[in-house]
């Protein structure tokens, strides 16, 4: 049953041009999404210029709907500081928020631009409430969580922190977790994170040694009939996914929603969705297999579409009816007018659309000599809406007596009437231009928009001794992450300063016996590394209890520290750890100063990003210079292309609940090592060659006085042989002991 009082659900519809916003809102959206020509992680959609985003700012609020702007992708120093110029005008205008993926513009748009709704985009991977905290207390007030999330997770988290919600209802679905593919970023330097995937999950693929089919390729998310358990898991927003789909899709998939989400609220007790709405919505864009994505399941070969990745065939009378229906008309608010004619006296027109009354006064009425007004002229005049969005329906004249003004008189007041009533709209639906101006003048009243900032840091301080930098170079330190119990009984053979073990391994092993491998290795060489622990890519579940274990070994002085893979961990330990405890992984995602100056004071270090080259990482530790920070920098190992809570392996339907490696290779032979992490129950898709800087190493211009190599897919052997060559490395000029590895994008960087 629906709740006394439950506030009604927002549909959220996607736009990649301004016939789209058109065609959504006369579909029924109540808000509307869309990404500019920056900052978007759309890169290939049509997307808006600034004129239009202004204008669909105001034809929105006409309406009574409100208009959110993607800023999410991850923000390169260099592009920091054109956030201002970027969103002045659009929050002059009254934007209603933003969603944003990068902490660091989270952290510029909330400090620059006060009242403005901040949104965090289901590419940050918020997974629980440890993460959703984080942000609340950074101004956020929704979050888009991981679509991978299920109906009792999503009803937990609106229990715990009564955040505003934000799901995905309809559309495409990512084999990843959003925020966690550096598939096609690796592969071919289009970056998801820069909102240019090039979707190698859609290509063909083998499992080990099976025949090629698409078992990355996710079935489109349709979730219709699952209207009134979405309602009442507490969900505040249905989103729809599409802005590089034509707008037809998203009238058409809008209306459609709109139709049953009323019909929910109308009456939920014999909701049921009719077939040949079922057919229009298979009709619309969507691919030949449809679910209803994770809300009731965490994966299964029932997700993907093996036998192909294309979509169904279009129905063009269908697509001619929603074009006539939703995109050839024009948005309108219906209006009442009263109008007033008395001799002698100023004409007044009076107007009320949605609840919003203006009233209007024109020139003053004659006594007619000759040919009086009659009442159906003057209805015929105000009911004229010209350009207007105002469509005026009813008209009630009041005339005493005869009366006559000129129809150029009562054009004027009618056209200067429907502009008061578009104001009030607009100022009723959201802030007008000038309103919001003042606000950011008393909020910056002393910065000029084309210098908010250098290319140094607000928080830079001359001559400051603290600055954010790799250390000088003195020899290398090696910091080792192992995952197996091999690797770590090769690294204790050498001397590593730290070592970092996969969580994987501390519940497979115990601590125990990790202390008394650990004793009697230390014991032989005379030394003692420091042991971190490294969460899990994904905490959702029984990963708390992981989380504790950790905690645990760190509060018996088994671990000296903590190595952070997302904000549900660092939030999580961020309440129980000491800060020097805790060091940000590269999925972390530390681009910018401003993200940087976010964790300063909160954690002890952080890893250089991986899509950046080397001149956007000096662009990056110029910048900071001030802030007390430590960074290292991962030298070697697969890098993590992708984290999915699929598994190949169920999709082959030979699950064993066993963690273990499943080899996917490409249409040109390579072969990608699959990690099935059966503990969290998520795949991790590695390079299928590791990464490798052992020239950078090599180089004492550089100044890097550590790094770390992550040993995954290794044997004993493997893992001896490459730490001792990282380990002679800085003196010679060996060749390395694999013949196959990437320099990443230290050299290329993404664009």
């Amino acid at each position: 049953m629906m709740g006394n009082g439950m506030k009604k659900v927002e549909l959220l519809a996607p736009a990649g041009n301004f016939v789209a916003l058109k065609g959504a809102i006369n579909a029924g959206a109540d808000a509307v999404y869309l990404g500019g020509e920056k900052y978007g992680a759309r890169a290939y959609a049509d997307n808006f210029s600034r004129e239009e985003i202004c204008e669909g700012i105001h034809l929105a609020h006409e309406l009574g709907r409100k208009i959110y702007l993607t800023v999410n992708t991850l923000i390169k120093e260099n592009e920091l500081n054109g956030i201002y110029s970027f969103l002045k005008p659009y929050y002059e205008c009254g934007l209603d928020g933003v969603i944003v993926q990068d902490i660091g513009a989270l952290r510029f748009i909330k400090r620059h631009f006060p009242f403005l709704e901040l949104h965090a985009s289901t590419q940050m991977t918020i997974t629980g409430s440890y993460g959703i905290n984080i942000l609340k207390n950074e101004g956020v007030s929704r979050i888009v969580p991981a679509r991978e999330l299920s109906l009792g997770e999503i009803k937990e988290i609106k229990r715990r922190t009564g955040i505003e919600i934000e799901a995905f209802i309809h559309g495409a679905m990512c084999y990843c977790y959003s925020g966690q593919c550096l598939f096609s970023s690796i592969l071919g330097g289009r970056s998801g994170n820069r909102g240019r995937c090039a979707q190698p999950c859609r290509l063909p693929y083998r499992i080990g040694n099976g025949r090629e089919q698409y078992p990355l390729s996710m079935r489109d998310m349709c979730t219709i009939k699952l209207i009134p358990q979405l309602i009442e898991a507490g969900i505040d927003s249905f989103k729809i996914e599409g802005r590089m789909k034509k707008p037809v899709y998203a009238a058409g998939v809008t209306a459609i929603y709109r139709k049953y989400i009323d019909l929910y609220y109308e009456d939920p007790e014999h909701y049921h969705v009719q077939e040949k709405d079922m057919e229009m919505l298979n009709a619309l864009y969507i691919r030949s297999e449809i679910g209803d994505g994770y809300y009731h399941r965490h994966n299964g070969k029932e997700m993907i579409s093996l036998d192909s990745p294309a979509y169904s065939p279009t129905d063009e009378k269908l697509m001619q009816l929603i074009e006539q229906e939703y995109l050839e008309k024009k948005p309108a608010v219906d209006a009442n007018a009263e109008i007033t004619l008395i001799a002698g006296k100023p004409a007044e027109l009076k107007l009320n659309a949605s609840g919003v009354e203006t009233v209007c006064k024109g020139a003053v009425v004659q006594t007619a000599r000759r040919q009086p007004l009659s009442g159906d002229k003057v209805v015929g005049q105000i009911q004229k809406s010209g350009n207007s969005n105002i469509r005026i329906k009813d008209v009630n004249v009041n005339m005493q007596g005869d009366v006559f003004m000129p129809i150029g008189d009562l054009n004027e007041l009618r056209r200067n009437a429907v502009s008061s009533i578009e104001r009030e709209l607009i100022r009723e639906n959201g802030l007008l231009y000038e309103e919001r101006k003042k606000l950011l003048k008393a909020a910056l009243p002393e910065r000029k928009v084309e210098n908010i900032m250098d290319s140094k840091s607000e928080n830079h301080i001359a001559g400051d001794s603290k600055a954010l930098k790799l250390m000088p170079h003195r020899g290398i330190q090696l910091h080792i992450f192992v995952s197996t119990l091999e690797q770590l009984q090769a690294a204790l053979s050498f001397d590593a300063e730290r070592i970092y073990l996969d969580y994987g391994l501390i519940i497979r092993e115990g601590v125990k016996e990790l202390q008394r491998l650990a004793k009697g290795r230390n014991k032989e060489k005379n030394g003692t590394a420091l042991f971190y622990a490294a969460t899990p890519y994904i905490v959702r579940n029984d990963g708390y209890g992981y989380l504790e274990e950790i905690q645990n070994a760190l509060d018996i002085g088994f671990l000296s520290g903590v190595l952070i893979r997302n904000m549900e961990s660092y939030g999580f330990f961020s309440e129980r750890t000491d800060k020097d405890k805790l060091v940000l992984d590269t999925g972390m995602y530390l681009w910018n100063h401003e993200s940087i100056s976010f964790f300063e004071q909160k954690v002890a270090e952080f890893y250089l990003p991986v899509e950046c080259n080397f001149r956007e990482i000096r662009e990056l530790l110029d910048a900071c210079n001030g802030i007390d920070l430590s960074c290292s920098l991962v030298s070697y190992g697969r890098l993590p292309m992708m984290i999915s809570a699929n598994c190949l392996r169920k999709t082959e339907g030979i699950c064993k609940k066993e963690s273990g490696i499943t080899i996917l290779k490409d249409r040109y032979g390579k072969s990608f090592p699959v990690l099935n992490d059966c503990l969290s129950c998520y795949n991790v898709v590695y390079n299928s060659v590791p990464l490798s800087l052992h020239k950078q190493v090599r180089d004492k211009n550089r100044q890097l006085s550590c790094c770390r190599l992550d040993f995954t897919t290794e044997n004993g052997k493997e893992t001896e042989e490459v730490m001792r060559f990282f380990m002679r490395n800085s003196d010679c000029n060996e060749e390395p002991p694999y013949q196959e590895y990437t320099t990443g994008h230290y050299k290329r960087g993404v664009e």
